[in-house]
């Protein structure tokens, strides 16, 4: 893609379609060292994210774990390791 004369790039369908975006769609930049994260907007809701650390935040508080540490988290993921002596 190309950032035309007035600073506008097109997005493409595809992207738009998967995000539920249409005409008067509004959405954010969050700039970082990477390059740029596209953000859509939800009207109504909540204030937008601007940076990573707002975002981490906000997700923080959405994790369940259920009363798993992280030793169970990982031997789930990975689950138990019969080279292990169980001492």
């Amino acid at each position: 893609m190309r950032v035309t004369e007035k600073g506008q790039v097109a997005m493409p369908k595809e992207i738009r379609d998967r995000l539920g975006m249409g005409r008067g769609s509004e959405v954010d930049f969050i700039a970082s060292k990477a390059g740029a994260i596209l953000l859509k907007i939800e009207t109504g809701g909540a204030d937008p994210v601007r940076t990573f650390d707002d975002w981490a935040s906000r997700a923080q508080t959405t994790v369940d774990l259920g009363g798993m540490t992280t030793d169970d988290d990982i031997e789930w993921l990975r689950g138990q390791r019969d080279d292990l002596d169980a001492r």
